[in-house]
């Protein structure tokens, strides 16, 4: 049984990021942007749907990046966007892998914090790691949370996820699912109780999780969770011949969810890298680019 947390409440500051994060409000998506870090290039589960890949600028989808940056390249490149930019509300580190797994997460934020300590600091992960990083994540002044949760109990997850690698050790089948379902979870609830902005993604995966994904609203919902972001899969990986749900099939799961919580209905399912305004990402390399420029004229004068 999965126990569930009681009286939280959201506090003044909560609704503020609430109303300038572009992921988490459909209106301010409009308004505000947001910074993508790809600094995370390790993950510590294998999902079947998931084909981690690098040096990529001809396609969009979750976990695609140009590169992976240093988190050195990462500030450089934060201080170049909202130089020119006002709208950046957002610095968030989603991918290539999962964050809690890569140390330069924690490093690239502390940067960040300390050099523009009013932008929103995101996190988005698998949650596998978050009862053991969550403090280090509010240190370095994460104040909201995706968490992809894809299923409930340790039979379906089994489906979805080919193996996890926690504190040392490799696990597979159904010690694997139990464990990522378990901290999924623990570390939901432990971050809503903590006072963070949460999120909850999830894939719909067609025949697979579909019974699932109401018990996940619920769950997620009665827990305090803000919004969930149900995801169309993208048939590729172990899940290459799968069907992809239409959207009609993705509205009629948000109206099942949406008596237990808000739902997401804007997401772009960006890349790991992407910058600006929803919908109106602009390039890396060139940010990047324009920062050296900036920086080595500086030095000459």
């Amino acid at each position: 049984m999965i126990p569930l947390t009681t009286g939280f409440v959201k506090t003044k500051r909560s609704s503020d990021i609430l109303n300038t994060h572009p992921c988490f409000s459909k209106e301010a998506h409009h308004k505000f942007g947001r910074i993508h870090l790809p600094v995370a290039p390790a993950c510590n589960i294998q999902c079947r749907y998931c084909i981690r890949k690098y040096d990529c600028a001809n396609e969009s989808r979750p976990g695609i990046t140009s590169r992976v940056m240093t988190p050195y390249e990462a500030l450089e490149r934060v201080r170049a966007v909202v130089d020119r930019n006002d709208n950046i509300s957002v610095i968030g580190i989603a991918c290539p892998g999962d964050p809690l797994a890569n140390e330069a997460t924690f490093e690239t934020m502390r940067a960040v914090h300390k050099e523009f300590p009013d932008l929103i600091l995101c996190v988005s992960t698998n949650g596998l790691c978050l009862p053991d990083r969550l403090d280090d994540l509010m240190k370095a002044g994460v104040r909201s949370l995706t968490v992809t949760v894809n299923a409930v109990t340790p039979g379906i997850a089994e489906k979805i996820y080919s193996w996890a690698s926690y504190k040392g050790k490799r696990y597979t089948g159904r010690d694997a699912a139990t464990v990522i379902v378990n901290n999924q979870w623990r570390g939901l609830t432990n971050a809503i109780d903590a006072g963070l902005i949460v999120k909850v993604n999830t894939v719909f995966i067609p025949g697979v999780n579909d019974a699932e994904i109401p018990l996940i609203a619920c769950q997620a919902g009665k827990r305090g969770a803000d919004i969930m972001n149900i995801m169309p899969l993208i048939p590729q990986a172990e899940f290459e011949g799968r069907e992809r749900p239409s959207h009609e099939m993705i509205t009629g799961k948000r109206a099942e969810c949406e008596k237990h919580m808000p739902q997401m209905t804007h997401c772009r399912q960006c890349r790991a890298d992407a910058c600006g305004i929803l919908g109106e990402d602009k390039d890396m390399e060139l940010e990047l680019f324009n920062a050296r420029i900036g920086e080595e004229y500086s030095e000459m004068v």
